[in-house]
Parts: structure tokens; C-alpha cells; sequence
């Protein structure tokens, strides 16, 4: 099962301009599953990904037309691997253990908020992913998603791709 990893969108009606760059939507084209990390902003960006691929997601901070709708944590089972997601894992210092405690029965974690593209194995080798952001890089080199390969209960591959405009 491929499933497409995204956060920190940050698309805003009030931004027209602002859109998933088109390497993105190929990938989110090509998705079983997406996963949103939060930070999606408005409904409407949920909807759009959903004409794609049935989608799972977390509130962001910047989520308050969303508040009510999504929940702060998921845990899902996907294609027999656990998957736990929360928008903000707090700071670099300790966020291994912290994510394992809070999700002890996941295989891989999904979180967003830094958009910092993060993919490494964490305490009892849990694997830490964060797809990074397709819209606002801030100090980062490239606008980046993820990409999960998962498969009767592995995780065949696990990869961030870049989705600059070409």
C-alpha cells in the first residue's frame, strides 16, 4: 500500500497564490492512503486531498476551523502496521522517548509542525517521520512530502521526496 505523507500545508483562503506544488500532487495523485500531519487550515484543503485518496488527519495549531473535527493523536492500523500521528512532537531534545511513550504499540510515528523532514528510527526502533512542508520550506533546502511503502505488516520503504516545482 502506498501512502502519501504530508503536513504543514498551510493553505489559506486568503493566500490564492499559495498551492500544493505539482510534484506533490502527482504523489498524492498516485496515494492508497494520505495522511495529513496538521496545519491544513481550512476543510476545504482536507476535501481536496480526499478527491485523491481516503484521508487520515490530526489537528495542527493552526487548525481552528478544524477544531471539533480532528482529533490531536491517531493511532491506525495500515495494512497490518501501526501508525500513530500528532501534529507537534515537541522539541528535538527527548522526542524519541517522548513519542514512544505516547504511542507504545506504533511501528512508525507521523508528526508535522516543524517542517523539519525527519526519517529515523527511534527508541525500540520505532520509525520517526516527519514529511517536512510542500508549501513553506522556511530554512530547509526543498519542499518535501513522504512516502510510506507498507505491506502485510512492514514497512517496505520509507522515503521524503522533494516536490520543488520543477
Amino acid at each position: 500500500m502506498r501512502v502519501v505523507v504530508v503536513a504543514d500545508t498551510h493553505l489559506k483562503r486568503e493566500w490564492p497564490k499559495r498551492r500544493l506544488p505539482g510534484p506533490a500532487v502527482e504523489l498524492v495523485s498516485s496515494a492508497e492512503l494520505i495522511l495529513h500531519a496538521g496545519d491544513i487550515t481550512q476543510p476545504e484543503h482536507l476535501e481536496e486531498l480526499a478527491r485523491h485518496a481516503p484521508v487520515q488527519a490530526v489537528l495542527g495549531n493552526n487548525d481552528p476551523e478544524l477544531v471539533g473535527s480532528l482529533p490531536e493523536t491517531l493511532l491506525l492500523d495500515v495494512a497490518g502496521v501501526r501508525i500513530g500521528m500528532i501534529h507537534d512532537s515537541g522539541p528535538a531534545r527527548g522526542r524519541e522517548r517522548r513519542l514512544h511513550e505516547r504511542f507504545p504499540a506504533a511501528e512508525v510515528v507521523v508528526f508535522g509542525h516543524s517542517h523539519i523532514p525527519w526519517n529515523a528510527r527511534g527508541q525500540g526502533d520505532q520509525l520517526l517521520f516527519n514529511p517536512g512542508s510542500p508549501t513553506e520550506r522556511r530554512r530547509q533546502p526543498h519542499r518535501t512530502v513522504g512516502v510510506l511503502e507498507l505491506e502485510a505488516g512492514s514497512v517496505l520503504d520509507a522515503r521524503i521526496e522533494v516536490v520543488d516545482e520543477r
